[in-house]
């Protein structure tokens, strides 16, 4: 199992990124907010798990070994498979994920692009105590002073929204909060912000 990538970052898409390790280019699947924190050209370590089927092999990877952890374990549940597993860590952070399971609240799950009203009494059920509490998880990623709003609408628009509809729900959280500009710390949780405005696609 590869468990964790250091390299170059060659390329970064809406849903993945390519890390250039000693010249070879292995592709990463990964949550908004992990590939917000990723430059091409830079140097840069993602936790990694690789989900093996018979016809491929597929990496992703996290900005923490928590966000990893809770990737995996969440696939622990009946009909939560890697794509759910990614969509749960998009909407909602491991913390915020074990509280809604905690307390369980299905309507917090529900937010999930996939995940109904069946399938989030499940994760409840079955994702119950195997989490963890929350506040154990890891710490977030290193940031850079810059504005990063167009990378949290670039994002958004990835997860299906259009360029208009994002850039309104980012700019409501903005004024909410009171600033002008998203550092780079507070990318991902100004898309969870925006992510949780905007409700479920559809």
């Amino acid at each position: 199992m590869i468990a964790s990538l250091s390299g170059t970052v060659a390329a970064v898409s809406l849903g993945s990124a390519v890390l250039d390790v000693g010249g070879v280019g292995y592709l990463v699947h990964s949550t908004p907010a992990t590939l917000a924190g990723l430059r091409p050209g830079e140097q840069a370590r993602v936790h990694t798990t690789m989900v093996v089927r018979e016809d491929s092999m597929t990496l992703y990877g996290f900005a923490d070994a928590d966000e990893r952890e809770v990737f995996e374990t969440a696939q622990s549940v009946s009909g939560v498979g890697p794509r759910i597993a990614l969509a749960m860590l998009a909407v909602l952070t491991p913390d915020a994920l074990r509280r809604a399971i905690d307390a369980e609240d299905t309507a917090t799950l529900r937010r999930v692009p996939g995940i109904g009203v069946k399938s989030a009494q499940r994760i409840v059920l079955e994702l119950s105590g195997k989490l963890g509490a929350a506040g154990d998880g890891g710490a977030a990623a290193p940031a850079l002073p810059a504005d990063r709003r167009d990378q949290v609408v670039e994002a958004l628009v990835g997860l299906g929204w259009t360029p208009k509809v994002a850039q309104d729900a980012v700019e409501k959280v903005l004024a909410e909060a009171g600033t002008e500009s998203v550092p780079e710390s507070e990318v991902p949780a100004t898309l969870r912000a925006a992510l949780r405005r905007l409700g479920p696609r559809g």
